[in-house]
């Protein structure tokens, strides 16, 4: 087999990124809903995200900045040490990618792209109703990474809210049910709907 090798110096930023973004597929997303101090609410997508910790409970999203300027994502979970991690599904696709728009700090994406707010328990972000799964979470920390480029958060999950469409028989959550939202590189998406089973193996 010929394999081509790239080095990301060479590449440049933008090309390196380009690239990256198509070999790391598919990325979970993250629809993270936060509250400004002023009571604005916004929600945006993050592919730069994962469950990172089982004990407790903790997810990562990695936010980069947008045009050199922090976004309001961050300054939010900055400000308020609280935010909501939502799960992008098929049938919130176009709203999902709609909220990921250049819009003012003074918008709400809410209202802008027609999510629904629901009260959250323990945090004072909104939830996002058309999402099926919601988890409430707590600001553990913020770790700046690379040449000032990216802020990785730290949430610790302190409530989850999941709808019993999607959830098996055993309690917990079906995927093919769910139907996550996944990125790919370019302008691409993709969604789970076939699920292969390979049982653990014990030796």
């Amino acid at each position: 087999m010929n394999f081509r090798q790239l080095d990301p110096q060479a590449l440049g930023r933008t090309d390196a990124y380009k690239l990256f973004v198509t070999c790391i597929v598919p990325r979970p997303i993250g629809w993270i809903s936060t509250l400004s101090t002023t009571g604005v609410s916004n929600a945006a997508p993050f592919s730069f995200f994962n469950a990172v910790c089982s004990d407790p409970l903790m997810v990562m999203i990695a936010v980069g900045k947008r045009r050199g300027e922090l976004k309001d994502t961050l300054l939010n979970i900055r400000d308020t040490g609280e935010f909501v991690t939502n799960i992008a599904t098929a049938d919130t696709a176009a709203q999902m990618v709609q909220s990921s728009a250049d819009y003012g700090r003074e918008v709400s994406e809410f209202s802008a792209v027609g999510l629904t707010p629901l009260p959250s328990v323990q945090v004072k972000p909104p939830r996002i109703a058309e999402s099926p799964i919601q988890i409430e979470c707590r600001l553990e920390q913020i770790i700046p990474l690379g040449n000032n480029s990216t802020d990785l958060i730290i949430g610790r999950c302190v409530l989850l809210h999941i709808n019993e469409t999607v959830l098996a028989e055993d309690g917990l959550v079906d995927a093919a049910r769910l139907r996550p939202m996944a990125r790919l590189g370019r302008e691409e998406y993709s969604v789970v709907e076939q699920v292969l089973h390979y049982p653990r193996p014990h030796l």
